[in-house]
């Protein structure tokens, strides 16, 4: 019990840190913007730390199931902080910020392709942008498809590295998946394997649709705040967290199918064999 509440308080502040670090770090940030986000921070700890203070099913899936989640969160605190820099750079220039504006724009030199999605999201920038915030999209963009990459092959190779998602081979689809109902529509490990299916195609698509979903929703919603540094930084790295989450969501998925498919070949083995051996 001890454990389990200080888990969750840790996990709690690492939810706060990653939320309010853009308001910090940023120069010029209102009070009624820094508002907002302390309002955030204290909803998502309080979401997280009764989400892992509690033995029953909440909203966070894979949540006995590491590293998966602590694979995403670091992912998505590290795309933060670089582009937080970043922006931060622009007025307030260090060695840290100059050299990683260096490199993500060297990233998104490399990634702005025809029809790729750094280039993508940088054409969702309105027409009348400068080219000194078209060249800041293609450097956020370029950095944060990078970490996405980065965090899936890590999470990949930790598949392969590891007895993921247990050593002991239980695995509680109960507590781990509280939105997937395993008594509901058919086999199991079907489900498992279409629902797998179904997000990895959404990952990979996702990249692209976003930009042209944000280029057509300018007209009703406004267009990307370029001036806005909090809000263009949540906007770029939710583009490219978001498909890397569902890839991460499908593999495990496809995952746990193998392994319920796995037991029930040796269950029926077994089985088999028991008259043999009686």
């Amino acid at each position: 019990m001890f454990n389990r509440l200080v888990g969750a308080f840790v996990r709690s502040i690492l939810v706060v840190a990653l939320i309010v670090m853009p308001s910090l770090l940023l120069p010029n940030v209102s009070a009624d913007a820094a508002q907002v986000v302390a309002l955030v921070a204290m909803f998502g700890a309080a979401l997280t730390f009764f989400e892992y203070m509690s033995a029953f099913p909440g909203l966070i899936e894979f949540r006995d199931a590491p590293p998966f989640n602590r694979v995403r969160f670091l992912s998505l605190f590290v795309t933060i902080f670089l582009l937080t820099l970043i922006c931060r750079g622009i007025s307030d220039p260090s060695v840290l910020s100059d050299f990683v504006t260096a490199v993500g724009a060297l990233i998104g030199y490399v990634l702005d392709l025809p029809y790729s999605p750094v280039r993508l999201m940088v054409q969702a920038l309105p027409d009348e942008s400068a080219m000194q915030q078209v060249n800041l999209m293609r450097v956020l963009a370029g950095l944060s498809y990078l970490s996405s990459l980065i965090s899936f092959a890590v999470f990949l190779g930790m598949l392969h590295r590891r007895s993921w998602p247990s050593k002991s081979g239980s695995f509680n689809v109960w507590i781990n998946l509280p939105t997937f109902d395993p008594t509901v529509g058919g086999d199991v490990v079907s489900r498992l394997k279409r629902d797998a299916r179904v997000n990895i195609i959404l990952g990979f698509a996702l990249p692209f649709i976003i930009p042209a979903v944000l280029q057509s929703a300018s007209s009703l919603f406004g267009a990307i705040s370029v001036g806005n540094y909090q809000s263009m930084i949540w906007t770029v790295a939710a583009w490219a967290f978001l498909p890397s989450s569902l890839f991460m969501r499908g593999v495990a998925m496809h995952r746990v199918a193998i392994m319920i498919d796995d037991q029930r070949r040796q269950t029926y083995a077994a089985a088999d064999l028991e008259p043999l051996l009686a």
